[in-house]
């Protein structure tokens, strides 16, 4: 009898009821709590773009996405943290052949950050690393750390390639410096490495490389990049409207003989949320698609297809902001007050558009490829 296939995104909206109980206590404590990452790594969650040598999933970015915005509804910062713990494992993971044994067990969670290049220095039992690494998210439920490098030889030289050099807990310090308004739970604290030893077989090619059979590695890093960020954005902003119905049916505002449900504003605003929203979601899983036949059948992306994937992603992170705020201003003070899901919602939301891969900043570069003028900037690739 032929398996049948897991259904991935009713393994994350089990987790509902987890995610959300968790969820102040998140905000407090500044990363996830253990109980949710737990949960993730016993439903496979981490591992669905993992290759299958390592025991993952090597799913299509669509179900990926899908997995991903179905927790960033329960909470962002639980979105956040799986997201990138999916990441970590879709594009580390297949350069882990020569150490696979690190992440054989499959409750082990992996983190990883690019935002810094710290130095591995040849010694005898292969490589000293240092280094100080920004944005870690999901470090403090990590069993494995994986951290950017340069090579350097006896005249501190580079050929600056970067590479990976992974390490087990115990060999690296988290620093605390996640003191954030958005996103706090997501725990993205620094990791610093002081004089490590790590052998030749655990620094291995960087993101988007590797040996190990996978399909995520077919699609141009750039764009692999943007399509879960936005997942969490979508999360969030349905759960933006969610929330806001459920106080429109129970809210009577002040000076007002009716509730909030039945104010034209507010009916306005919501209305226009959710076609934004449903829009936004629509065009980008309907890129994803088009993006992931072409390069699972081994073609190249036009310049048309990566200016257009930055554009809705760019685009779409925007316009779920827009429905969060749009509906704070529907919803009047009471979402002002901290405990309101509306007003962290709007905290969360605000950290997604700021980074590089959805980030507004990259316009000029994708008019400039829909016009014909070639690829710029992170539209050139990383």
């Amino acid at each position: 009898m032929q398996k049948q296939p897991l259904d991935w995104l009713a393994r994350a909206e089990s987790l509902d009821e987890l995610i959300r109980s968790h969820a102040a206590e998140a905000d407090r404590i500044r990363h996830l709590p253990n109980a949710v990452a737990t949960a993730f790594a016993a439903n496979q969650l981490y591992r669905l773009g993992a290759p299958t040598a390592i025991g993952g999933a090597d799913a299509e970015p669509s179900t990926q996405m899908q997995v991903i915005e179905a927790v960033s509804r329960s909470d962002g910062s639980a979105g956040w943290n799986l997201m990138i713990g999916i990441e970590t494992f879709a594009l580390v993971g297949p350069s882990m052949a020569t150490c696979a044994e690190v992440v054989e067990d499959p409750d082990v969670i992996m983190a990883s950050s690019t935002a810094a290049v710290g130095e591995a220095r040849r010694c005898e039992d292969g490589w000293l690393i240092n280094g100080q690494w920004q944005f870690a998210s999901g470090v403090h439920n990590a069993h494995v750390f994986g951290a950017t490098v340069r090579k350097l030889d006896e005249n501190d030289e580079s050929d600056e390639v970067r590479y990976y050099a992974i390490l087990s807990k115990g060999c690296y310090e988290i620093v605390d410096t996640w003191h954030v308004s958005g996103l706090r739970g997501s725990g993205s604290h620094d990791v610093r490495v002081e004089n490590q030893v790590v052998a030749d077989t655990h620094v291995v090619a960087t993101l988007g490389h590797g040996d190990m059979p996978s399909n995520q590695l077919s699609i141009p890093l750039n764009v692999r990049l943007t399509f879960n960020k936005i997942a969490v954005a979508l999360g969030i902003a349905r759960r933006a409207i969610d929330s806001f119905l459920e106080l429109a049916h129970g809210k009577t505002p002040r000076f007002a003989n009716r509730k909030l449900k039945d104010r034209p504003f507010a009916q306005r605003q919501l209305a226009k949320a959710e076609a934004r929203l449903r829009s936004h979601r629509a065009a980008v899983y309907e890129h994803t698609a088009h993006v992931t036949q072409i390069c699972y059948q081994g073609d190249q992306l036009s310049d048309e297809d990566i200016a257009i994937a930055h554009l809705l992603a760019s685009d779409a992170t925007t316009g779920c902001v827009y429905v969060v705020e749009s509906l704070l201003e529907a919803a009047g003070t009471t979402a002002n007050f901290l405990g309101h899901p509306l007003e962290k919602l709007a905290r969360d939301i605000r950290v997604i558009r700021q980074h590089t891969t959805v980030s507004p900043q990259h316009i000029d570069h994708i008019g400039q490829a829909l016009i014909g003028n070639g690829l710029h900037g992170f539209l050139r690739g990383v």
